[in-house]
């Protein structure tokens, strides 16, 4: 009979998830941010070189945003002609839309965390 061991490292492996959680959070947040600036109005690419990406990382939360003194009324103005591709609430579409695959690169992450 073959015997085997394992040596459990719980600390190291809690590191190890934390770390892949905060990897995949700052990488669906910067995916996020770039199917969003696809679609934010355009004018003079003000409103769209103003979007940011930033995670928490004891939080362990993301965000996306974008700061113009007009961003929020951009988003939320559903009467508002735009370019072609161009429209309102270009943070919420691609947020809802793009939710399996900020799910799929988190958990990337942190299955290649686990691999050690």
């Amino acid at each position: 009979m073959k015997r085997t061991r394992l040596k459990w490292d719980g600390d190291a492996a809690l590191r190890g998830t934390r770390t892949g959680a905060v990897r995949g959070l700052r990488l669906a947040t910067e995916h996020v941010l770039q199917v969003s600036r696809a679609r934010v109005p355009i004018e003079e690419a003000t409103l769209e070189r103003s979007g940011t990406a930033t995670v928490d990382e004891q939080a362990l939360t993301g965000a996306v945003s974008y700061d113009t003194p007009y961003a929020v009324r951009q988003h939320e103005e559903l009467n508002y002609r735009h370019d072609a591709g161009r429209s309102a609430k270009y943070l919420e579409g691609p947020l809802t839309e793009e939710a399996d695959a900020v799910g799929k690169i988190i958990a990337a992450q942190l299955r290649r965390s686990l691999r050690g």
